[in-house]
């Protein structure tokens, strides 16, 4: 394969990374100085109390090829991702985390497989080095989400990833939905692959994510599944038919018992069979998944969320070009 000149956009989301900062930097300037890649290295300080902010201006400052942006608060890792989506200027972003787990070797690797035709690649750690308790809990959650979705990755929420810019701007995130990415994209027919990528052991700091961020995650998945459905009357719909059908089919058995019962008296009286209760209930829970089903999909149709999850209120090592969103349909630099 012919190894093209690309413009590639790092978002690299930090949230009290001070320690871990230049070196992430040192790394990814020589993984770029020794594959050839133009880069463009956006940090995106959510806000942090800890000066992280100090060091990016310092890096943005010394390297044209460093830009900054600081969030006004800790807005969390999905809306510091779109602020670096909605300033990435190149044909392909990748992210990754600050804390040096992730390994910019790798970059190069998942950019391939966007040449190979994918829109979006994956990371894996197939050696997660983190805590066994860590490493259980997300287990579970990647298992659950790809029975769910059918989205079959080992690793949904790897902060390594590579994507086509189409992808980021046709994706809008919300919070905590940066885990389902793949998801999402696969929703909307971009490809999705997945590739092993080389984790390493926490060095500053600690992990921001605990046992709380499972059950929120549980939960954003049945939103992402919701939201990812291209008709959302279909899927409560289709469950409200069920419960109808139950509901009816019940009661039908209930209606012939209620003849047989003339020539048979030793049937059980209706109101004495918990059958009576649970048709009906079933007959109001179909009503009712069918109407907010209606509900759903007029929101859905009429709705519009145009509005920035996050507040962007200083800037470093910008020199004012338009970001990828403002520059057409095929972005900078757009290979062949």
């Amino acid at each position: 394969m012919v190894t093209r000149p690309r413009t590639v956009s790092i978002v690299v989301p930090a949230y009290n990374e001070r320690p871990s900062l230049e070196q992430l930097y040192s790394e990814i300037a020589e993984t770029a100085e020794r594959h050839g890649l133009d880069v463009e290295l956006i940090f995106v300080d959510d806000g942090s109390v800890d000066g992280s902010w100090d060091v990016i201006q310092a890096l943005a400052d010394a390297d044209r090829r460093v830009r900054g942006l600081r969030l006004r608060r800790n807005f969390g890792k999905s809306a510091a991702l779109a602020a670096g989506f909605g300033a990435a200027r190149g044909a392909d972003i990748v992210t990754m985390d600050a804390d040096l787990q992730d390994d910019p070797a790798e970059v190069p690797r998942l950019l391939e497989a966007l040449d190979r035709g994918y829109d979006l690649a994956s990371g894996w750690k197939r050696r997660r080095r983190d805590p066994w308790r860590k490493r259980l809990a997300s287990g579970v959650f990647n298992a659950v989400v790809s029975r769910v979705t059918g989205v079959r990755l080992h690793d949904h929420n790897c902060g390594l990833k590579a994507y086509r810019a189409e992808v980021v701007r046709e994706i809008k995130l919300s919070a905590g939905l940066h885990r389902f990415m793949p998801v999402l994209a696969h929703a909307r027919g971009f490809k999705v692959t997945e590739l092993a990528v080389h984790h390493r052991p926490r060095q500053f700091g600690s992990s921001k994510y605990g046992a709380g961020r499972f059950v929120i995650g549980l939960l954003d998945l049945l939103r992402v599944k919701f939201t990812s459905s291209r008709r959302p009357y279909h899927l409560l719909g289709t469950a409200g038919l069920i419960a109808l059908a139950l509901g009816l089919a019940g009661l039908a058995y209930l209606s012939v018992l209620w003849v047989l019962r003339f020539s048979h008296p030793g049937i059980t009286a209706l109101h004495d069979r918990p059958l009576l209760i649970y048709a009906s209930a079933s007959l109001v829970v179909g009503v009712q998944l069918l109407s907010l089903g209606l509900l759903a999909e007029l929101v859905s149709v009429y709705l519009r969320q145009d509005d920035d999850e996050f507040a962007v209120v200083e800037r470093a090592g910008d020199d004012g070009l338009a970001p990828a969103a403002a520059l057409g349909p095929h972005g900078l630099g757009r290979r062949a």
